[in-house]
């Protein structure tokens, strides 16, 4: 560890020690590989890496196997057209089970420790976790639940939403959930392309000190979603439960009843659809994203086993809602047979320390969060090294927005100078990451550690060539098991193709800017398309704009993000009626709407008032060109709009200055 008053780029803020490396899961991994592939030179992390996107058929199936992946069939072949970027297949004459890998441990172990910020405190070892999934499986299964049915749930992050999903797909059937912080739109949006049977619910949940009700909203919800045959409700709140209204309602116990039963796991092929996540949603309803059993599985316990360095003593945190990616990649953690701490509530609440205070009493030794929330707590004078032990702690783990370098300065400063902090960068399109951390591996200032194994990251510059040194499109070039299996509802794979492959095609592009260091880390700068990311949470800007376009006084808006600090936040600009004058009723109103029906993480941080918006030719605002100039970079093509002298509307505007 360096603690040097005036840090530099080029000096590591903490490199491993020579225990930790010879501990390292990934150290063993390397020797595994050696024996296996008799390739002597694999003792550093530059030789494996290369090892695996140069022969990914043989580095994948030595993560199966070294990760001890439980499945029926041959293993051969491994990858099936691998030039075809999409259309590579994976495995394709194995079967397993997702459920089953995640519940290979059957003993008294603790498997879930769940805190929230009510005060309530819940322990299940991995023994109680196989009886539980069994309870409510057996349930499922009754109510005529099967391979390929999607059960959804609107739920907070407590053990019941990890028992659901782990019924649900040891069942072979597709799991998909959202945060309760959505408005009934934006869970209709989500769950009503999907049709789910059977949709898993809690009848409040608690944050920052308040209570909200789920149920009116799902009164809501159910109105628009006919294909909801069960409404499960789970009495978190320990309030008498009111299902008066809500058709085929029936609480969590009901559902199950009593009596015990045998968990059973219905195998299916290494592609068969295991979580359905969404996009943001900017450029209409967001768009579903089908992830597999096999691929999720593979990709989950190669970065938690090799990249995490999680091992069965571990007690592994993240703290996230289920509607985000890190909570699937964060359950994928039982696998290992690692504790999962389990937290509800709001970080903050009733002070910064709510979760350094569950660091020291349960011994999290891997603690995740965002970029933002260690940004916070900074400024909130935060200082976890003079008031917490923090004895277990051993990995940093950050992630959904870029971690600045001076929150590398804190966590080493003000946190624990002998803590590997991970940042680590990928997204819900991928279920996992691109560039992530390294046991073995010294950490840089202001860099993510390296890029995945078996991904070939490569920054492309303008012309699609990969660059280093300077900035460019992040892209993986190769195939990669945890690729989406499909888009729901995109029978030809056109929203797929679109998506990622339009730009370079045989090359997915996933829209940061990025740069590849002399060190081979990576420094990530932010989105490069539209999707606004405020404090480390994507949103899609058509979910802002149906919501304001209801206001009647709004002819038409456009929301980007603007840098601020070291975190972005959202600006929406909106053009109204002719001889309406945007005052602070109205600003409320435009905000109240879209908190009502969406999150509060929708509202934007200033709502303006503008005489025009720029469109392109063919009719569609164009957000991209509102942030380049609010931020005063030039607008690269405006022969491609229709209105380039609305750009002045935007230059130079003192509201933006505070």
């Amino acid at each position: 560890m360096t603690n040097d008053p005036t840090p530099s780029m080029d000096k590591p803020v903490w490199e491993p020690s020579s225990e930790r490396i010879e501990r390292a899961n990934i150290s063993r991994f390397m020797r595994f590989v050696r024996e296996s592939t008799g390739n002597d030179d694999i003792r550093r992390y530059a030789p494996l890496h290369d090892f695996s996107v140069r022969n990914p058929e043989r580095f994948w199936s030595l993560v199966w196997e070294f990760c001890g992946i439980r499945a029926h069939g041959e293993h051969e072949p491994v990858l099936v057209d691998r030039e075809r970027m999409p259309g590579a297949r994976w495995f394709p004459n194995v079967t397993l089970n997702f459920a089953q890998n995640l519940l290979r441990y059957k003993d008294d172990r603790a498997a879930i420790v769940f805190r929230n910020e009510w005060g309530h405190r819940r322990e299940l070892s991995y023994a109680e976790l196989h009886g539980e999934v069994a309870r409510v499986a057996h349930a499922l299964k009754r109510a005529g639940v099967g391979v390929g049915d999607r059960v959804a749930g609107f739920m907070p992050n407590i053990p019941e939403t990890i028992v659901a999903m782990l019924a649900t797909t040891s069942l072979g059937a597709t799991w998909s959930s959202c945060s309760p912080d959505f408005g009934i739109r934006g869970v209709v949006d989500r769950f009503g392309q999907i049709a789910p049977k059977v949709l898993f619910t809690a009848d409040k949940y608690g944050y920052g000190g308040k209570r909200f009700d789920c149920l009116e909203k799902i009164r809501g919800v159910l109105d628009e979603m006919p294909s909801i045959e069960h409404l499960v409700v789970v009495p978190y709140s320990g309030d008498p439960l009111d299902l008066e209204g809500l058709c085929n309602a029936v609480s969590l116990a009901d559902f199950c009843g009593d009596g015990e039963h045998p968990l059973e796991f219905v195998p299916v092929p290494f592609d068969h659809p295991l979580y359905v996540m969404y996009s943001s949603g900017t450029t209409g309803v967001p768009k579903c994203i089908v992830h597999g059993v096999g691929g999720t599985l593979l990709q989950h316990l190669k970065e938690l086993v090799l990249h995490t360095d999680l091992k069965r003593e571990d007690r592994l945190f993240y703290y996230t809602t289920c509607g985000w990616m890190m909570w699937n990649w964060f359950v994928s953690g039982l696998a290992v047979g690692a504790t999962l701490v389990v937290y509800d509530g709001s970080p903050s609440h009733p002070d910064g320390n709510a979760l350094w205070d569950l660091a020291d009493e349960v011994g999290i030794s891997v603690f995740g969060t965002s970029a933002k929330w260690l940004s916070a707590t900074e400024k909130a004078g935060v200082k976890p090294r003079e008031t917490h032990k923090l004895l277990q702690l051993k990995t940093i783990l950050s992630t959904g927005s870029p971690l600045a370098p001076e929150s590398y300065d804190y966590v080493y400063r003000d946190i624990k100078d002998r803590v590997l902090l991970a940042s680590i960068s990928g997204g819900t399109d991928i279920i996992s990451c691109f560039a992530l951390g390294c046991p073995v591996l010294p950490v840089y200032r202001g860099e993510l550690q390296c890029r995945g194994l078996g991904m070939k990251v490569e920054i492309l510059d303008d012309d699609g060539k990969p660059v280093r040194g300077e900035k460019g499109e992040l892209a993986c070039t190769a195939p990669f098991p945890s690729m989406p299996v499909f888009f729901w509802n995109d029978p030809d794979g056109e929203k797929y193709r679109n998506a990622y492959f339009a730009r370079v095609p045989g090359a997915w592009c996933h829209g940061d800017h990025a740069l590849l260091t002399e060190h081979d880390g990576v420094i990530i700068y932010g989105r490069s398309d539209a999707t606004l990311n405020p404090g480390g949470v994507r949103i899609g800007t058509a979910e802002i704009y149906r919501q304001v376009e209801q206001v009647p006084e709004v002819l038409e808006s456009v929301a980007v993000g603007q840098h601020w600090g070291d975190d972005e936040r959202v600006i929406l600009f909106v053009r109204l009626r002719e001889d309406i004058v945007l005052d602070d009723a109205l600003r409320e109103r435009i905000a109240r709407q879209i908190r009502a029906n969406t999150t509060p993480r929708h509202v934007p941080a200033k709502i303006l008032q503008v005489a025009d918006i720029p469109r392109t030719i063919s009719g569609k605002i164009t957000e991209i060109a509102v942030r380049e100039v609010i931020h005063g970079r030039p607008v690269k093509n405006t022969d491609a709009l229709a209105n380039p002298q609305a750009l002045e509307c935007f230059r130079a505007l003192a509201e933006l200055q505070y």
